[in-house]
């Protein structure tokens, strides 16, 4: 009977193992998945199981998308901390958490302050890994999602977790497809040229992009073609092109117009100054070149050279610093053989009302383009401070696009409202962080005006230094030191990381950040408030010391000025003070009580945007003044370092946590006052009640409010400077 019995079971296992081997989309607390199992979104798009990236025998847990010409990852789990054999464990574990384990040991782990009642874990078919509650009705109401710590879409052989391997995304061979162009720097590495559009939009909205780019219209060919020029490109593959090296640029123009089946031409010298290259067929593997490349002009329809007649006379223009724009000879010709086509043997006139609304649209710009040429020293006298001395080096555009590798994906470390931030390295070795404004943030150049002029005044060891400028056409960048210990939330907020800081480390932390506020309060040439202090804004050098960083947000006060208000709260919401998340009033005091809230959670290991104490839905600031209140103050401290750390000094740090988070502002100590407080053995005042420590909205994800705006203080725009 026992061997029936265990037959039995045996078959029962057996089936389920078949059953949960066919493609699942989720996961139940009854659930896992080990190495070699995967889940798959319905639609079959994305795909979630272990992976090691080449060359490495490393195991990683990851999303990817399947349908890629190969593995192109948007988010993994344990990027920072491989597991080395085959033993990872992807579970929901008793508190509703998933939790990935190797040999017992949490590797990464979901985090959510509230326990659901029936965890599920599902792969979504926008490749969002989500953990939800199978007994509340709204599907979409997530407890964690992985959009919130999405990975750039890198392929494996690029990512991060192989270091070793250092490949171009944009070295795959006809990657884009035809007529498909390709940019390292961008996030969506694919596009089409002008004039040309994807083949098959479904196919790239999951990337893939071999079937390439068709175009808008049909050519005509021989009536009514002609060329628009394309700058700085690395030219297609030249398996259908022939070359002649003696020949002109406008032979090679008529050369190529002459055969319908010459797609495009292009100097055979990268100097543009000799030979010809003619294609035939489908233009293939097309790269674009940040700093340099080569014209390729292309063949299009009449109705499309339409659309860039302007440009096409616009491109000729030189700019003389004495005697201003001067029209080159090639210009004239350029205009006949836009406007002018051969059809039977007779030149007939196109465009020709065309050509008097262009002439007066050129004239319009030249004019204007006097008064930008007059201006335009003071336009940049103007971005970085017309009366203020920026003693700051200024780099080349070439030297930080050679530092980052032409700020490829391999080197970005992360994502914010400013733009990307990428890693780098300069000739003398010298590590650096280079802060890229994005084209399309309406925030960014008030940023950059306002950090290159301020932020380059700010001399002090725990403050993050910025080491120059680059400003090159449309490109504005910061240079800063590099950190390579990321930012605090990074170790605080996760248990495993959090062993990496016993206590010494983190009340040297604390004294860190404290000196820099007061540098800030009132060491600096003005008084700044930083508005934005929080744990993912302060970044950890080698030897872990703290550096405030991102001063997008901050306020200078000049004189006697010591508060303002503002009709546009922003910021990150868990870490504002009462009065200004309500009133907009803010102080030196605002930054005070987000330095009181960063120290309850550096002594917690926990959000402050969180349940703690659910029957009464107590935050992480009404949670300590609770046990504070009951003298049990040392449940609050972190398990990771509550044996080895010295209490007294801990619950010091609590009592002036409590003191920094007090409603009113005048109630709470100034920064100097702080670090007397953390620095002697004298008693300390009570703290009076804080506000705002019901956590009814707490599981609101942090996020930033914006409104309209008008004040008489600096403003520093937003920005979001993802952890290095």
């Amino acid at each position: 009977m026992a061997t029936v019995t265990v037959v039995c079971v045996g078959i029962h296992l057996l089936f389920s193992v078949i059953k949960f081997s066919t493609a699942v989309d989720a996961i139940t607390q009854a659930q896992f998945i080990s190495d070699g199992m995967s889940l798959t979104s319905k639609d079959g798009n994305f795909e979630m199981g272990f992976f090691s990236p080449s060359n490495s025998e490393d195991r990683f847990l990851g999303i990817w998308n399947k349908n890629a010409p190969f593995k192109t990852f948007v988010w993994v789990a344990n990027e920072r901390k491989p597991i080395t054999d085959l033993s990872g464990l992807l579970m929901i574990n008793r508190s509703g958490n998933a939790v990935l384990l190797s040999r017992n040991d949490t590797v990464w782990s979901t985090n959510s302050s509230k326990q659901p009642e029936n965890p599920i874990l599902q792969l979504l078919d926008s490749g969002n890994l989500v953990l939800r509650d199978g007994k509340d009705g709204n599907s979409e109401n997530y407890l964690w999602q992985s959009f919130d710590f999405s990975t750039d879409s890198w392929p494996i052989s690029a990512r991060r977790v192989s270091a070793s391997v250092s490949t171009d995304y944009c070295d795959t061979y006809g990657l884009c497809g035809p007529y498909g162009v390709c940019t390292i720097s961008e996030s969506s590495v694919c596009k089409c040229l002008k004039g040309f559009k994807p083949s098959s939009l479904d196919s790239w909205k999951v990337m893939e992009y071999r079937q390439g780019c068709v175009r808008n219209k049909p050519l005509d060919c021989p009536n009514d073609n002609g060329f628009i020029k394309y700058v700085g490109l690395k030219l297609p593959d030249t398996k259908s092109a022939w070359v002649y090296q003696s020949m002109s640029m406008k032979e090679c123009e008529a050369k190529c117009l002459s055969n319908c089946s010459c797609m495009a031409f292009a100097s055979s010298d990268i100097k543009g100054s000799r030979g010809c290259t003619i294609w035939f067929g489908d233009l293939i593997d097309i790269r674009h070149i940040l700093d340099g490349g080569q014209y390729l002009f292309i063949r299009m329809p009449a109705s499309e050279l339409g659309m860039n007649i302007l440009l096409n006379l616009l491109l000729p223009l030189t700019l003389n610093p004495s005697s201003g724009f001067l029209l080159c000879p090639s210009c004239f010709a350029l205009w006949k053989s836009t406007f002018e086509e051969t059809k039977n043997g007779v030149k007939v006139k196109i465009g020709v009302v065309i050509i008097a609304t262009v002439v007066s649209i050129v004239s319009g710009l030249l004019l204007a383009a006097y008064y930008i040429r007059r201006n335009r020293r003071k336009s940049k006298d103007e971005i970085i401070g017309q009366k203020e001395d920026v003693e700051l080096p200024m780099f080349n555009l070439s030297t930080i696009a050679s530092a980052t590798a032409n700020f490829s994906l391999n080197n970005k470390l992360g994502q914010g409202g400013f733009g990307a931030v990428y890693k780098g390295a300069l000739t003398d070795g010298q590590e650096i962080a280079v802060k890229r404004l994005s084209q399309s943030s309406g925030q960014g150049p008030n940023e950059f005006k306002n950090e290159v002029r301020l932020i380059a005044k700010l001399q002090h060891r725990n403050l993050v230094r910025l080491l120059g400028y680059c400003i090159q056409g449309e490109e504005k960048l910061l240079i800063y030191e590099y950190m390579p210990n990321r930012s605090l939330d990074f170790y605080i907020f996760d248990q495993a990381q959090g062993k990496h800081l016993d206590w010494r480390k983190r009340f040297n932390i604390i004294v860190g950040v404290a000196r820099g506020l007061l540098y800030l309060h009132e060491d600096s040439r003005l008084r700044i408030i930083h508005r934005d202090l929080k744990a993912s804004n302060v970044l950890l050098d080698k030897q872990m010391n703290p550096k405030i960083s991102d001063f997008g947000m901050a306020r200078t006060f000049g004189g006697d000025q010591t508060e303002g208000v503002t009709r546009r709260v922003v910021g990150t919401f868990g870490y504002m003070a009462p009065e200004y998340a309500i009133d907009g009033q803010f102080s030196v005091k605002s930054d005070v009580f987000s330095f009181g809230i960063l120290m309850l959670e550096i002594v917690s290991g926990k959000k402050n945007r969180g349940f703690y104490q659910l029957s009464d839905n107590l935050n992480l600031i009404g949670h300590a003044w609770r046990l504070w209140e009951e003298e049990r103050s040392l449940e609050l401290i972190n398990e990771c370092f509550r044996d080895s750390c010295t209490l007294s000094e801990v619950l010091r740090c609590i009592h002036v946590g409590l003191l920094c988070v007090q409603q009113l502002p005048e109630d709470r100590p100034s920064m100097s006052t702080v670090i007397l407080m953390l620095g002697d053995e004298n008693a300390l005042p009570r703290p009076k009640r804080p506000s705002l420590f019901m956590g009814k909205h707490s599981s609101e994800a942090d996020s930033s409010s914006v409104k309209q705006e008008t004040s008489s203080t600096n403003e520093f725009s937003i920005t979001l400077l993802d952890a290095r």
